[in-house]
Order: C-alpha cells, then sequence, then structure tokens
C-alpha cells in the first residue's frame, strides 16, 4: 500500500512578484499538493488588494475634474530637493507635506523610484516619524512610504530597525496608523522566508492577533488576516510554537461569513499544518476537523483548496490522524465530490481517499460502508486519464490491504477491469499500485480454491498486459510481472497439463 502524498505538503512554486495592496507581497505561491507523484497541484488562490491611491482619492479631489486633464509631473532634480529637504525639516507641516510627495512618487505608475528614495538617506527620517504619537497623519503616511520600500526592498526595512516600532503601532488607537503598520510588517514578511522570521523575532504576533475578531474594521481585520498567512508561510516553515498562538483566532475566523477571510484563515491553517507533525496533531486537538470537513463542500476553490491542503496533511501522516477525519464525516463529502460534475472535485476526492484505503482494514471497510467503491469504479472506467489513476490507486490500496472478505466485495464490485486498464499508463507508481492490487486479488482467490480471479483478469486483459510488463524497462515492474504470471498463470498450466503414461 502506498500513501498518495509523503513528505512536505506544500512547496513553493516560482511566480513573477505580486503584491497585496501593492505592499502586502506573494512572491512565493505555495502550491498545494502531490509535486513528486502525478504533477497536480491544488494553486494558491491569489488576491491583489485595491491600490494604496484608490483608498486616497476620497481625501482629495482630483486637481482637475475634466476626464482628459493631464497630471502635473513631477520635476525630479528640483522637487527631490525639496521633498528631501522638507523631511528633514523640524517644521511639522514641511514634514508632512514632503512625505506626502514621497509616498506619492512611490506609488506613481511605472518606477517605483525605492531605490533614489533609499539613495536619498531619508529612510531612517520616516522612521523616525513613525514614532509620533502627537502627529497620527504624519505616523500614517510615514507607514506608507515604508510599506511602499519594504513591497520592493524589505532588507532596507529591517536593516533600519524598523520592526519593533511598526509592531508598537499595533497598539495603536488611530485605525489608519494601525492598519498601515499590519501592511508594512505583512509586506515584509512576505518577502522571504528569512525576512519573516525577523517579523515573527519582533514579537508581532501577541499584539497582531487582539485584531482578528469581528469586532475590529474591516479592512484591518483583511489585513491582518492576510498578514497572519504570511507569518505562518514559507519554506522551511516557521518554527511550530511561533505560530501555535494563533490557532484559536484560526478557529474563530473559520466560523466568519466572509469567504475572503476564511480562505485566507484556511491557508494559514494549511501552513501550519505543514510544518510538523506537532502542527498536525494541533490542528486535531484544537478541534479544527468537523469544521475542515465542512468545508470542503464549499463553492469556492479559494476556500476548498487550502482545506484539501490541510487534510491531506493529516492523511499522510497515520492511521490514528486519518480516523479523525473519518469519524468528522469526511466521507460523506468525499462521495458528493465524486458524484459532482467536475474533474477537479473526482480527482481531489480520488486523491484523499487514497490515504484512507492505505490504512486499516477499519478504515477500508469505512469506505465499503460509505458505498465510495461502486463509486470509485465509475470514475477509474469513465474519467480522464489523470483522473482514472487516482481512482484506480484508491482502489488498489484498498485490494492490496484489505482482509479477504474485504476483496471479494471488491471484485463483486467490478474493480478488476479498471486495475488492468490502466497497466498500459506511463505513471511508474500507479502501473505498481495496479500490480499489486491484482496480485492480492490472485492470492485471495487462491487461497479459496477458485479461478475465477484468474479468469476475470484475463477477460479484462489484464494477463496479456502483464505478460508485455515482463519487457518494462523499469527492475520492479518487470519483476512483479515476471513474479505474477510464474506464480499464478505457469503454475495453473502445469495443473492442467494431462500426466503422460510410459
Amino acid at each position: 500500500m502506498m500513501r498518495r502524498f509523503g513528505g512536505s505538503m506544500a512547496a513553493q512554486v516560482d511566480l513573477p512578484k505580486l503584491h497585496l495592496m501593492t505592499g502586502l507581497r506573494f512572491g512565493l505561491i505555495p502550491a498545494v499538493g502531490c509535486l513528486d507523484e502525478v504533477g497536480f497541484v491544488w494553486w494558491r488562490r491569489v488576491r491583489i488588494f485595491r491600490s494604496f491611491e484608490g483608498r486616497r482619492r476620497r481625501e482629495k479631489k482630483a486637481m482637475s475634474l475634466e476626464p482628459n486633464a493631464k497630471k502635473p509631473k513631477i520635476a525630479t532634480d528640483s522637487v527631490e530637493k525639496e521633498m528631501i529637504d522638507g523631511v528633514l525639516s523640524n517644521d511639522p507641516s514641511s514634514q508632512l507635506e514632503s512625505t506626502i510627495k514621497f509616498r506619492k512618487l512611490l506609488s506613481s505608475d511605472g518606477n517605483p523610484h525605492t531605490e533614489s528614495v533609499i539613495q536619498s538617506g531619508v529612510v531612517p527620517r520616516f522612521i523616525a516619524f513613525l514614532e509620533k504619537e502627537d502627529f497620527p497623519e504624519l505616523q500614517y503616511e510615514a507607514a506608507s512610504v515604508i510599506t511602499y520600500i519594504a513591497s520592493d526592498k524589505p532588507e532596507v526595512v529591517i536593516d533600519h530597525g524598523a520592526l519593533p516600532i511598526l509592531v508598537k503601532l499595533l497598539s495603536s488607537p488611530e485605525d489608519d496608523v494601525l492598519e498601515q503598520a499590519i501592511w508594512a510588517l505583512g509586506t515584509v514578511a512576505g518577502g522571504s522566508t528569512e525576512n519573516r522570521d525577523h517579523v515573527l523575532s519582533s514579537g508581532v504576533l501577541d499584539p497582531l492577533l487582539p485584531h482578528l475578531n469581528v469586532n475590529t474594521k474591516e479592512s484591518v481585520l483583511r489585513i491582518a488576516t492576510a498578514t497572519l498567512a504570511n507569518l505562518c508561510r514559507g519554506q522551511p516553515p516557521p518554527l511550530f510554537h511561533q505560530v501555535k498562538p494563533a490557532l484559536p483566532t484560526l478557529k474563530r475566523l473559520l466560523q466568519s461569513d466572509d469567504e475572503d477571510l476564511f480562505s485566507d484563515a484556511c491557508w494559514a491553517l494549511c501552513y501550519m499544518s505543514d510544518s510538523s507533525d506537532d502542527g498536525i496533531q494541533s490542528v486535531i486537538e484544537a478541534g479544527f476537523v468537523p469544521r475542515l470537513v465542512q468545508l470542503l463542500h464549499h463553492t469556492s476553490s479559494a476556500v476548498v483548496d487550502p482545506v484539501r491542503g490541510i487534510i491531506c496533511n493529516i492523511l499522510a501522516k497515520d492511521n490514528q490522524q486519518i480516523q479523525f477525519v473519518i469519524n468528522g464525516g469526511g466521507l460523506r463529502i468525499l462521495a458528493n465530490m465524486l458524484t459532482q460534475n467536475c474533474e477537479i472535485s473526482k480527482k481531489e476526492a480520488c486523491s484523499i481517499i487514497t490515504n484512507i484505503t492505505a490504512g486499516t482494514k477499519e478504515q477500508i471497510q469505512s469506505v465499503i460502508d460509505a458505498n465510495l467503491i461502486p463509486i470509485l469504479v465509475n470514475v477509474a472506467q469513465t474519467a480522464e486519464t489523470d483522473i482514472k489513476m487516482e481512482a484506480v490507486w484508491a482502489i488498489s490500496n484498498a485490494t492490496s490491504g484489505g482482509s479477504h472478505e474485504q476483496i471479494k466485495y471488491l471484485v463483486e464490485q467490478s474493480c478488476i477491469k479498471p486495475l488492468c486498464d490502466i497497466l498500459v499508463c506511463e505513471d511508474l507508481k500507479v502501473v505498481l499500485a495496479s500490480l499489486n492490487g491484482l496480485e492480492k486479488i490472485l492470492k485471495v482467490g487462491e487461497a479459496a480454491k477458485k479461478r475465477d480471479c484468474r479468469q476475470l483478469i484475463s477477460d479484462a486483459e489484464g494477463q496479456e498486459k502483464i505478460e508485455k510488463l515482463q519487457r518494462h524497462k523499469h527492475e520492479q515492474i518487470k519483476d512483479k510481472a515476471v513474479k505474477i504470471l510464474k506464480k499464478y498463470w505457469l503454475e495453473e498450466e502445469d495443473e492442467d497439463e494431462e500426466p503422460t503414461t510410459s
């Protein structure tokens, strides 16, 4: 028997650097699934929030209401010096005016001018502005500038010592300042796993978690949830004890009616469940499984994708943890997924069932009792090739690990033909799994002193396909084919020969 998923469940796939609110970056997008076997992955939904400037349109009307009016250009040579002088001055109004100009420069289309801003030497000044509690408008604009810089050069923000100050701003009474500070921290954390660890080490989690509740301003709650996901993301994962305090908060978020919120919460949980065995066990002990099973039936892939990743992480470990999914009603949901007119749902359901049928005989019986075998056989005979492989793998695990009575039931449900049909596929692991399943069926038939199984395999052209596999380039498949033919067909021919008389 083979579990469908092994090792790390969250792989890092290089994609173009995207920004959350032109700031909170998902440069490496996690793909949850099995990359080393059939190659199917469940892609991470990437949301790109509205830009900074869209929110600020409420602050001031445009300089001209004419639709074709040209925007004034920033004269780099003259204005930049004026901007620098304003930031470095001791006049609060000049500081604010110049900081706004820097923010607009960084948010302009095309070249964000990040490097020129850094080279101007004003970054320490913006960080100093973050501490001006008596001037929240300046704090807010400075935090916006820092966020833009962090989206392109997060290491600059770290090296200038901004993280502890940004963390302190998570206690700000000003919603705009608070929101922008969370934004900046999430942006830094999204830059790399090293940056993520710097943010975690700055003590961000304790002051962040109180803002993840239903009474929080909606925009703050959304950014805080996405930031939490960034803090949990990446390979290697963060140390589990650093993110474990977020579990109760995530459990509350999974009860939300807001799809975006509990999608981000599910992704955070998915990353945590991938971090270690302790992570998976803690997810189970915290009581997440029943809710996760419910969410398998959600209509949005943005929710279902990470949920399936979590469940597969659970199933890839041990039989005790698999039982939590069964007890949580997972088989009923899987049956529904198999009968949906959605190829992705069918394939993912088969992958999950494969891990269950790799478990104990009692767990295989649970699959039988849920009437999943006839559905799997139908999928294995009618679906596209890649889905057939998943369904056959689930069936072959059941035959390899099932009791004699269970295997007799599987044969009665016509599982032999799909096992034989898949022997011509190119996936070596699926072919080997199918051979193992057929071998177990033949063994049970021999123990019952019945030749029905051999005949059924021959009728399904299985014997012919196994004979061809004797010449397979893969040594393990070739040896298995030779072993099966020698034991169950050559011996049969010997038994059928008439004794000769002299």
